[in-house]
């Protein structure tokens, strides 16, 4: 019996979590000597009947799936806490998982990240929102963490690959299954350009107990947590409370006083738990120093440096001045598309570069104005 074999199979026996994986590791010495240890051992340490029932008899075939699962792909991967690809800031959280399964890049798992959750029925505004600013950060050199649901979190993951960066997914299911099944197209893009992370072993579906689980882990992934539009009762607000507890930033992005999906974010922001956001320079201004991307041989990646000006950004700003302008003189000025200038403009905006006025106009703010 292998060591990897027995750690599975003692990460499937029903009721054994994070903690108590690592404390029967620590007890016992391995997950052999754990799993051998018998009723008189187990009850040493205080675990009912119900539990060492569950000790008595292991998932050996469970774990021979796990093991399977690894060796049908190249991208797939099993880390334990002691790989040098199992990610040091999971590691350092209270309860990290003994066990990960990666699809995808696992060397990005070591990459700054910024998990951005929120709202699985966002606004309209909320999503795009979700979407822009992990556009712009991810030319920033920040990873998106995010957990592949519906809403903000998809348009999150959506945003860090239309903004040419990489974006991690948390699960709430085993590695060989997907929820929700519509977002197989947005996962497939993922493993393309990222990673998809789980603690569930091969089979495992989602559970209502299964997405705080994640959570922690989407916090405890990155440098900080963004919440974009959650209600009192979001989950969004549980990967926050993870957050804090993590020592990690955690951010909010207020709303409309009518939207209800506002008034998570707001709480945060009153009881002082969270940083008013406006922009994304907001949050760079707060982790700048993290911001250096390794560069090696192996993922030959390169990020997009954010201090190059790009000329049709440049004609944009020229086309602005104190006074603000509509979308129709800014065309005129640069004979850049519509569809371009928009895009362009919401950038800038989320830049601090320009200030949206009433009446769909734009001014550009002007360094005295950021002050």
């Amino acid at each position: 019996m292998s060591d990897t074999r027995a750690r599975l199979a003692l990460w499937r026996v029903p009721g054994i979590g994070p903690q108590l994986y690592q404390a029967l590791m620590e007890r016992f010495g391995s997950a052999r000597a754990a799993l051998a240890a018998g009723p008189l051992g187990w009850q040493s340490m205080g675990l009912d009947d119900r539990l060492r029932q569950a000790l008595a008899a292991p998932d050996w075939a469970g774990a021979d799936r796990d093991l399977a699962w690894e060796r049908s792909a190249e991208d797939h991967a099993i880390l334990f806490p002691e790989h040098p690809d199992y990610p040091s800031r999971l590691a350092e959280i209270p309860a990290a998982p003994p066990v990960l399964f990666v699809v995808g890049d696992r060397e990005l798992l070591a990459y700054p990240q910024l998990g951005i959750v929120g709202s699985r029925k966002p606004t309209a505004g909320g999503r795009q929102t979700a979407h822009d600013f992990a556009a712009h950060l991810a030319t920033a050199g920040l990873g998106i963490t995010s957990g592949l649901a519906l809403g903000v979190d998809s348009a999150a993951h959506d945003g860090a690959l239309d903004g040419g960066g990489y974006t991690i997914a948390v699960t709430a299911t085993g590695p060989d299954r997907l929820y929700p099944a519509r977002n197989r197209d947005l996962a497939r893009r993922i493993r393309g350009n990222g990673a998809i992370v789980t603690e569930f072993p091969t089979g495992v579906t989602a559970r209502p107990d299964h997405f705080p689980r994640r959570n922690r882990i989407i916090s405890g992934l990155g440098l900080g947590v963004l919440v974009v539009e959650a209600g009192l009762r979001s989950g969004s607000l549980i990967t926050a409370r993870y957050a804090l507890d993590q020592g990690r930033e955690v951010f909010a992005i207020p709303g409309s006083i009518h939207n209800p999906l506002a008034k998570g974010c707001h709480r945060l922001i009153r009881l002082g738990q969270a940083k008013l956001v406006e922009q994304a320079a907001d949050i760079l201004e707060e982790i700048p120093a993290q911001l250096s991307l390794p560069e090696t041989e192996t993922t030959g990646r390169s990020r997009v440096d954010s201090a190059m000006p790009d000329p049709d950004h440049t004609a944009v700003l020229e086309a602005l001045g104190h006074d603000p302008v509509t979308l129709d003189t800014v065309l005129q000025r640069t004979g850049l598309t519509p569809e371009a200038v928009s895009s362009i403009l919401l950038i800038l905006e989320l830049q601090g570069h320009v200030t949206a006025a009433p009446g769909g106009r734009y001014a550009r703010s002007w360094p005295e104005d950021r002050k």
